[in-house]
């Protein structure tokens, strides 16, 4: 896809683009803070759903309608990122992450609680408006770095969140945990609204354009279909295995606490280390090797694990090797996907993002449902050998891309 007209004056206009360290840190950690949201439900559902009465069905809609939420964001509200202001965006949705969080504290009902669920996942799509934000900012010649140490916060916050919230919730209660969150958001809008710089798009397009110009991008993209395509398996993998590794863990097999299933989650904060250096690995041009050894490590990593299901503290220590070494490799192909759409268009890049990241996103809470059957199914076994089949699908895909 050719840069438009609208693009090439976008970049005209600033000659001189570029992004501090310190800017490009607090793109990094308002990322990771506001994704933290997304996930502090998972380890909280057993005590929230006590404490408001809900019913063992209903207890998994606490996670699933802050996924929904996400989802819808993901396609209506991250778009906006091509039609208006830029940090106006971004620090409203920020402020009604903080309301939906006290809404979420204080909830009195099970309804209650599930709309604020709901507005927890739409909001926290402010993510997702940042990123290509801050790809706006770098020059050609360092988006990919830039973008891989933005990434690199995101996923600190999906991965530090429920340990987080589960010894938060273990020294107080899980309402604190909401609390304690809606005020970092605050505190976050405050900040953000002092150092962001303002940035217009020049799209003219009316909202209902704005979202049906979304199909075409979809269907007249082969770099955003494929990139997407991939990540959607690396994701998917990635699902099955956080999904069904905390029930390997606390099952009679290694008889971990909550706490300990809690502090192995740690380990996947290390393939945070990834994102920088797939963004330079990216600049260079090395896109495609790159990719190859992203979907290869993940492979490696799940034959590892499905080979860790005996219980053992060896086994616990090679489980641990494979979620830090399958984390690495997802986190790379994310940050290479997300450079190589970004260098399309600079007019489309909030649009692409939006389709990029709904579309990998379907792929994971595909791997989540599978993971969960199967391991009810066919335990750790079947669960791992599935983990290990959605990255050969990438890698067979990608093969073809390489051929022509």
């Amino acid at each position: 896809m050719p840069a438009t007209a609208a693009a090439r004056r976008e970049s005209a206009s600033l000659p001189e683009k570029t992004i501090s360290p310190l800017m490009t840190f607090m793109f990094a950690a308002a990322c990771g803070l506001v994704a933290a949201n997304l996930y502090y439900g998972q380890p909280l559902a057993g005590p929230i759903s006590q404490a408001l009465g809900f019913t063992p069905a209903a207890t998994g809609l606490i996670v699933t309608l802050t996924q929904i939420g996400y989802g819808l964001g993901l396609l209506l509200i991250v778009p906006l990122g091509d039609l208006v202001e830029n940090r106006r965006l971004v620090l409203t949705l920020i402020g009604l992450s903080a309301v939906a969080l006290i809404g979420a504290s204080f909830a009195s009902s099970p309804s209650l609680f599930l709309l604020a669920s709901l507005c927890i996942g739409i909001a926290s799509v402010a993510v997702q408006v940042l990123v290509p934000f801050a790809a706006h900012m770098a020059p050609d010649a360092s988006r990919g770095a830039v973008v891989g140490n933005v990434m690199s916060g995101l996923l600190c916050g999906i991965m530090l969140a429920r340990p987080a919230a589960s010894f938060l919730s273990e020294l107080s209660s899980w309402h604190a945990v909401y609390i304690l969150s809606a005020g970092v958001m605050i505190g976050l809008a405050v900040i953000l609204r002092a150092v962001l710089p303002t940035r217009i798009p020049h799209t003219k397009l009316h909202y209902g354009q704005l979202l049906s110009s979304m199909g075409h991008l979809a269907l007249r993209t082969p770099v955003l279909q494929r990139r997407a395509l991939y990540q959607a398996c690396m994701f998917g993998a990635f699902s099955v295995f956080w999904t069904t590794t905390p029930l390997l863990l606390a099952s009679p097999a290694f008889g971990l606490t909550q706490n300990g299933v809690a502090l192995f989650a740690l380990a996947g904060a290390a393939g945070a280390v990834a994102s920088p250096i797939a963004g330079r690995v990216a600049d260079r041009g090395w896109t495609k090797l790159a990719t190859a050894f992203a979907m290869v490590l993940a492979i490696l990593a799940l034959l590892i694990a499905h080979a860790s299901g005996s219980g053992s503290l060896l086994a616990l220590a090679t489980l641990t090797l494979s979620g830090i070494l399958l984390d690495f490799g997802v986190q790379t192909n994310l940050v290479l996907g997300q450079r190589a759409i970004f260098a399309l268009s600079a007019e489309h890049r909030s649009r692409l993002n939006g389709l990029y990241m709904a579309t990998f996103f379907t792929g994971g809470a595909l791997g989540s449902a599978i993971g969960g059957w199967a391991y009810a199914t066919g335990g750790w076994n079947l669960a791992s050998w599935i983990a290990v089949g959605f990255p050969v699908v990438a890698l067979l895909i990608f093969l073809t891309e390489r051929q022509k």
